[in-house]
């Protein structure tokens, strides 16, 4: 499928430079940010999609889009921008915004990456490579081992990872010699796997770290400056959580001489465009050491820029990273010396994923019955999720993000923590909960968190109470019928209010919160369309406690501080009870079905392993309850199945 514009081509002679066309080889929310700057500068838009994205947000933005078999297929997304006309491609990040062989395939049919050139991808994008610039740039690197070194004559701990890695694959925490033969298997394992390549490196692991990192921008003239820092510290399993800017812990000496390392790296290397330093604060290193190394590059625009753009300001102005990414690669110098970058106020960013997070971080996918995001004065949000739009497991389960400015850090983090309140997603479970619960936490708060917190923490589940009076207040408006719920005496009190005679305005109910109750406002958002089944969209809000709830029959939705809580409640007039020892296995996330163990008529055993489901690289086993007789098996190895999708039945042996 091919949408073109409504224009005619003009076939007149000129001498004047073509007008820039962008095609922008991404999806999802960074390929709205980019359209926004595109716009904002004049410059016609062009987007790729998958048959799956037919109706994405991003396709809808465009001026012009193409259809193409895959976001990494490095042919189709050339030839879309041939196509089309493109004279430039902005890759967002991930993809294909890495690859060399694109950046190549892209110069040889004549089109300019808003990018570094491939030649600089290759010395930055491996692991090893990188190093060896950083050590001819002066820049500190972590101290290393020789691969083929005696295990025994080793300081441990150390990390042993792969060169051509990233995103914390193909990496091991070794803690003694005994354990080294086999992390170093495993790691060029994994490495070989997911890269194509076995290559390791082994560094010292620094047990108490912050993860610290500088934007830099530079011009073909040869033309550096750095744009300040970052905090990403608050990361789970390498992968970032919260960032923030600038970072809140370190010496002024200490970013003094970080951003004038990565200006370094980035003239040593020949850098053009945005590019991200990353270093390594080590929090245990001496007073009179600079405490710091150097991780890697990463040569593209970060998803956590937004920080920044919230807090650097050049010439007094605020700055468009994109902006000054598409001037470089038009050619243009840039404009500002570093003595005209400035700092003002601070930012933290929330990434907001199709999670469970209080369970297990499983995947989510489903349709987004309602969404709304935050819009306060000072916040900023980066998305492009929409009511009732469908969310699968097939791309990367970030939804959009949530930023927050304010004077100092304190500001910006009460901001984010109001903003993430604000933000109601229905119909899928998101990590929106657990990132207000860790933005309110006195770790946070007090900037303690270093990289491996939460791998060793567990944030406290939001407590329930508020949105389950809320769901039976919504759902059972009859349970107030009686004089001694209509007094406010048992736990369903209310003061008259009906849903069904009031829908279309505000009225009051009270729920029963710590031992109190709560009076609330109820209202009808004018985004629901209630019917027989579902009453309606409703906002509660009373005092320093909102919800915001869907009631479908006997089941009610509520979002409660951003965490979603879905309340299946039983009918108060109906004699029944809930059946014992149910043995149905369901999918507890989509996915794909690797293996199937057992058949109809197995015996099995409490525990036992009945298969195997796969999901955003996750593996998870599905376990026999009890024991007893296996009498359903309802998938089969390769099958897509759905978030509840029934797998297996197992009924229980007499004894149980």
């Amino acid at each position: 499928m091919s949408t073109a514009p409504n224009t005619a081509p003009n076939t007149a002679p000129s001498t004047e430079p073509l007008a820039p066309v962008l095609l922008v080889a991404n999806r999802g929310e960074i390929a709205l940010r980019v359209f926004r700057t595109c716009a904002r500068l004049g410059i016609r838009t062009v987007a790729v999609f998958t048959a799956p994205d037919a109706a994405a947000p991003h396709v809808r933005a465009a001026d012009e889009a193409h259809e193409i078999s895959s976001y990494l297929d490095v042919d189709a997304v050339v030839a879309a921008a041939v196509a089309s006309g493109a004279t430039l491609v902005h890759p967002g990040y991930g993809f294909l915004s890495e690859r060399s062989v694109f950046a190549r395939a892209l110069a040889d049919a004549g089109i300019t990456l808003v990018g570094p050139s491939a030649e600089v991808m290759d010395a930055m994008g491996r692991k090893d490579a990188a190093r060896e610039i950083a050590v001819a740039a002066d820049v500190p690197v972590v101290p290393s081992y020789d691969l083929d070194a005696d295990p025994s004559t080793i300081a441990y701990p150390v990390l042993v990872k792969a060169a051509a890695g990233g995103g914390g694959k193909g990496m091991r925490v070794v803690r003694s010699a005994a354990e080294f033969d086999d992390a170093r298997a495993a790691a060029a394992r994994e490495g070989l796997h997911s890269f194509g390549d076995a290559t390791l490196l082994v560094e010292k692991y620094v047990e108490s770290g912050r993860h610290v990192e500088v934007q830099v921008i530079a011009d073909a003239h040869g033309n550096v400056r750095h744009l300040f820092d970052r905090d990403c510290s608050t990361q789970r399993r390498h992968q970032k959580v919260l960032e923030e800017a600038p970072a809140p812990t370190i010496t002024d000496a200490q970013r003094a001489a970080m951003t004038s390392a990565a200006v370094a790296l980035a003239a040593q290397v020949g850098y053009s465009g945005a590019g991200t330093v990353e270093f390594l604060v080590d929090n245990d290193a001496p007073d009179d050491e600079d405490g710091f190394y150097f991780l890697e590059m990463n040569t593209r625009l970060q998803v956590e820029h937004p920080v920044t753009e919230a807090v650097v300001r050049v010439h007094g102005e605020e700055i468009d990273l994109v902006a000054l990414q598409i001037g470089v690669a038009l050619g243009a110098e840039l404009g500002f010396a570093q003595d005209d970058v400035t700092l003002e106020g601070h930012a933290i960013e929330a990434r907001v994923y199709a999670e469970d997070s209080f369970n297990g971080f499983l995947p989510q996918a489903g349709t987004a019955s309602f969404v709304a995001w935050p819009s306060g004065s000072g916040t900023r949000v980066d998305h492009a999720l929409f009511s009732q739009q469908v969310v699968s497991t097939g791309f990367d389960p970030m939804l959009g993000k949530v930023i927050a400015h304010g004077d100092d850090r304190e500001e910006a983090r009460e901001s984010l923590v109001a903003a993430l309140d604000e933000t109601v997603l229905l119909g899928l479970t998101t990590n929106t909960g657990f990132l207000r619960a860790l933005l309110a936490s006195d770790e946070f708060a007090a900037a303690t968190i270093d990289t491996a917190w939460l791998d060793h923490h567990d944030v406290p589940r939001p407590d329930d109470a508020f949105a389950r009076s809320a769901a039976v207040a919504l759902a059972h408006p009859e349970l107030a019928a009686t004089p001694r719920e209509r007094a406010g005496q048992g736990p369903f009190g209310r003061d008259g209010w009906r849903i069904a005679a009031g829908r279309d305005a505000a009225a009051t109910t009270r729920v029963h919160l710590d031992g109190t109750w709560v009076d609330v406002d109820v209202s009808t958002l004018p985004e629901a369309t209630p019917d027989d089944d579902a009453p309606g969209l409703f906002h509660l809000g009373g005092g320093d406690e909102e919800a915001t709830g869907w009631v479908r029959g006997r089941s009610v939705e509520v979002v409660h501080r951003g965490q979603r809580h879905v309340v299946a409640l039983p009918d108060p007039f109906a004699d029944t009870a809930a059946a014992a020892g149910d043995g149905t296995i369901t999918a507890p996330m989509p996915g794909t079905v690797l293996e199937v163990r057992v058949a109809e008529g197995d015996v099995v055993e409490a525990g036992a392993v009945l298969g195997m489901m796969e999901a955003m690289k996750m593996e998870l086993a599905l376990k026999a309850p009890f024991a007893g007789t296996v009498t359903s098996v309802g998938s089969r190895v390769g099958e897509q199945v759905a978030l509840g999708a029934s797998l297996f039945t197992v009924e229980p042996a007499e004894e149980n």
